[in-house]
């Protein structure tokens, strides 16, 4: 059987991921509220056909907490990743075509969140500004963009070098006419790849953080939520609370990231063709 190359492996495994992202939007917002309602009579039930994660302490539906626990994560992941991704672009550009203290401050600032484990970092952030959803956006956020604006610093001033960016200034053409002809589109790529890679992460710190209950209130059905319940339970044989969410979460974060390191193989100029 023939072997298939990386532009459709990558493509399949993009398909289902799309379908698996899809499909948790589509139960958090078809499936009612009611069908994870607290049932004492149906409590710390174990896996079934009526109940394919079986049930919490509260005797509700898992299955069901899962897929609008997961749609949150999704959601707060994709919010906080995309918006990383751009301070990304917007300071490594500024470092790139700045002044020589403009990429010294950069570089320093850089230098000092990535200093600081990034859960320590997002707890701190998620506290000052009150916790809950907004504080964990901005602490994922504000602590994701590191890595990329260091490879976009480097590809910008790699560019800033070639033949057809002098030319450009000869004919008198302005930085910003250069940023946007000739600098921003060679970024895409980078830019694509960045946040394909950020979003896993940004789910995994999301999950982390709200385990710790230092990020989305315990009301919200997130996966970190579900999966911080259910270490009360551990002890007294309660396995399913803990490895339904948490193998859900393991497999879309592994799929992303999966996905993420394709794309970058197919946009390597070396590697593409394999």
């Amino acid at each position: 059987m023939r072997r298939l190359n990386r532009r459709v492996r990558t493509i399949l495994l993009a398909a289902l991921l799309g379908a698996l992202l899809a499909a948790f939007c589509a139960a958090a917002l078809l499936i009612p509220e009611s069908a994870a309602a607290p049932s004492l009579l149906d409590a710390r039930k174990p896996p079934s056909w009526a109940h394919p994660f079986g049930t919490d302490a509260l005797g509700r539906d898992l299955l069901v907490r899962v897929l609008k626990g997961m749609a949150v994560s999704l959601a707060v992941g994709a919010a906080a990743s995309a918006v990383s991704a751009v301070i990304a672009v917007l300071v490594g550009v500024a470092a790139a075509c700045g002044s020589r203290w403009v990429d010294g401050l950069v570089s320093w600032v850089i230098d000092l969140v990535m200093g600081v484990p990034h859960t320590v970092l997002i707890i701190l952030i998620s506290f000052a500004l009150g916790r809950g959803l907004k504080g964990l956006l901005a602490g994922i956020a504000a602590t994701h963009w590191c890595s990329l604006a260091r490879l976009i610093r480097g590809e910008v001033m790699e560019l800033r070098g070639r033949q057809y960016v002098a030319v450009s200034r000869h004919l008198g053409k302005s930085g910003g006419w250069i940023l946007v002809h000739h600098l921003l589109p060679h970024l895409v790529p980078q830019f694509i790849v960045g946040l394909v890679l950020l979003f896993p992460h940004a789910i995994l710190h999301e999950a982390s953080v709200s385990f710790l209950g230092y990020g989305l209130p315990p009301e919200q059905p997130a996966i970190g939520i579900i999966l911080s319940e259910s270490m009360r339970y551990l002890s007294a044989g309660m396995w399913w609370p803990a490895v339904f969410p948490g193998a859900t979460l393991v497999l879309v974060v592994l799929l992303v990231d999966r996905l993420g390191d394709s794309l970058k193989k197919i946009l390597d100029p070396y590697s593409a063709q394999e």
